[in-house]
């Protein structure tokens, strides 16, 4: 097993990407069940939301659903300024993002309030997917599956119309990123029905693999451009 440098980290294993969005598709299903019906990742669903409490009059309702809107925010400026000013000889940037990530989620079950606990999920989620955005060089992301569901579909039928088996082969990984985000989310609600407010600990589990994988990478199969 090759020890990778972490300065010149330039791709994430198999192994790597399918815990992140084990764990991205936890994370929604945590805030979800768990936390007040509120989405983590898919901040298009907390606008519609947020935009029929206020139809409705409903300030509360509103502000459950414009909380995470805001913290996502923050969670992509704040990758972003990691990314550009985080200089460390033992850890890559997108290691360091994990690590706030995974420090966000693991005080989260303490946190009684909704707001504030979706808040800092949201953020985390939104750091992570700033972080890690592309495979063999094309776009992807492990915290929601709208533009991956587009790009698989995208890349499928151009293969048949151009008869590339390498467009197939694309449009299988996202297919397969599909599918483990949505077995994410299946253990999540799994989590939150056994262990309520502490089933998050298990996307940090997923996030902890990750990030170990990160160091240690003996297969990297899936090359993520430096950006």
């Amino acid at each position: 097993m090759q020890i990778r440098t972490s300065q010149k980290q330039m791709s994430e294993s198999f192994w790597t990407i399918t815990f992140l969005t084990l764990s991205g598709g936890f994370q929604d299903a945590y805030t979800y069940f768990s936390r007040g019906k509120v989405f983590a990742n898919a901040q298009t669903g907390n606008m519609v939301l947020m935009a029929a409490n206020v139809i409705e009059g409903n300030i509360s309702g509103f502000l459950r659903y414009l909380f995470p809107v805001l913290a996502f925010s923050l969670g992509i400026v704040c990758a972003a300024c990691i990314k550009n000013r985080v200089k460390t000889i033992s850890l890559h940037w997108r290691q360091s993002v994990m690590l706030v990530e995974l420090v966000l989620l693991l005080i989260t079950p303490f946190i009684q309030l909704d707001y504030l606990a979706n808040s800092l999920v949201s953020f985390a989620c939104a750091m992570q997917l700033q972080s890690f955005r592309k495979v063999h060089g094309y776009p992807f992301a492990s915290t929601m599956c709208i533009g991956n569901l587009r790009s698989g579909l995208d890349c499928l039928v151009s293969s048949f119309e151009t008869n590339d088996p390498a467009k197939r082969h694309r449009a299988f990984q996202y297919f397969r990123i599909i599918l483990t985000f949505i077995i994410g989310a299946g253990l999540g609600k799994w989590a939150c029905d056994g262990f309520g407010r502490f089933a998050i600990w298990g996307s940090v589990l997923l996030l902890l693999f990750s990030w170990v994988l990160m160091f240690l990478d003996p297969t990297p199969s899936i090359p993520l451009e430096e950006e």
